[in-house]
């Protein structure tokens, strides 16, 4: 055990994009639900994140969740606060709080979308003629106040919003995930060390500075190599991915035996939710999963 372990009431998950790519149905898009949730549990996980296979009615998917003994952990929910009605937008947030609430998730993950490129296939990231998208002065808060409404509605619910930095998002700088983080102290972080090293931040640093704030964690890590290749040459998300660019704990450059030292530290109590998303036609998901599940077992004791 290289940290000490974290509390017994952590769980592990993963998140199906693992088997089939949510953003790219070229990468296995069509792998079955009841195949994802079969191998997600033979892999030893607790739990699941939605993704696109997955029915958005409690009734339909309850069913299945409940036949391979798995719980539903969250979903990723994207927002348009910045650009959108926020009467529009509160009613689809309702509509997903109510899946998750109803089949006992807790924690409900929102990136803000307005502008993004991470699903566009031939958009480089941050450089040549598509730089990282930016909100504009006036429609920051536009999204700050949204955001503050959104977590007001999920507390009334019992329920915290996770906030998603993610690359190709208005979100993706350092300097972007802090001033979200001191404008709106309603919400919490997910802590995505994949997509934190991807844009050149050092997860560890900020796991440290906001280890109260978390409460929900990805788990994936980054091949460094690759990652400057993506900068250089001026990559697409997508090609990224395609690439390599993520990989499992244990493998690429995050130091995950620190940050689960700093969760153990900060009494964390959450899901830890495996979320490496690959070609699951060049890296088959099933072995890929039981390593990550054992790699999570060996360092942080869950």
């Amino acid at each position: 055990m290289s940290s000490p372990p974290l509390h017994r009431d952590c769980l592990v998950g993963a998140n199906p994009i693992i088997w089939s790519n949510d953003d790219f149905n070229e990468l296995a898009g069509d792998v079955p639900l009841d195949t994802i949730l079969r191998e997600m549990r033979a892999a030893g996980f607790a739990g699941t994140e939605l993704g696109h296979a997955y029915p958005r009615t409690p009734a339909a998917l309850a069913g299945p969740l409940s036949r391979h003994h798995l719980r539903l952990i969250s979903g990723w929910h994207s927002t348009y606060l910045a650009s959108r009605d926020l009467a529009g937008e509160e009613a689809s947030f309702r509509e997903h709080l109510t899946l998750l609430k109803t089949l006992g998730a807790r924690v409900a993950i929102v990136a803000e979308c307005t502008r993004c490129i991470h699903g566009t296939r031939d958009a480089t990231l941050g450089s040549g003629a598509t730089p990282i998208p930016q909100l504009t002065a006036a429609e920051w808060p536009r999204f700050i106040a949204g955001l503050k409404h959104l977590a007001a509605i999920a507390a009334a619910e019992e329920t915290k919003i996770v906030y998603h930095h993610h690359m190709g998002t208005v979100v993706q700088s350092e300097a972007d995930l802090e001033r979200l983080l001191a404008d709106v102290p309603e919400i919490s972080l997910v802590l995505d060390p994949g997509h934190l090293a991807f844009a050149g931040i050092d997860p560890v640093a900020v796991a440290r500075r906001h280890a109260a704030r978390i409460a929900h964690v990805h788990l994936k890590s980054v091949r460094p190599a690759i990652a400057e290749r993506v900068r250089r040459e001026g990559w697409s998300f997508c090609r990224a991915v395609t690439e390599g660019v993520f990989t499992i704990p244990g493998d690429g450059c995050v130091d995950f035996p620190k940050i689960f030292r700093l969760l153990a530290d900060a009494d964390y109590r959450g899901w830890l939710v495996v979320e490496a998303e690959e070609d699951p036609v060049k890296v088959p998901a099933l072995p890929k999963a039981k390593a990550a599940r054992e790699y999570v077992r060996q360092h942080a004791g869950v």
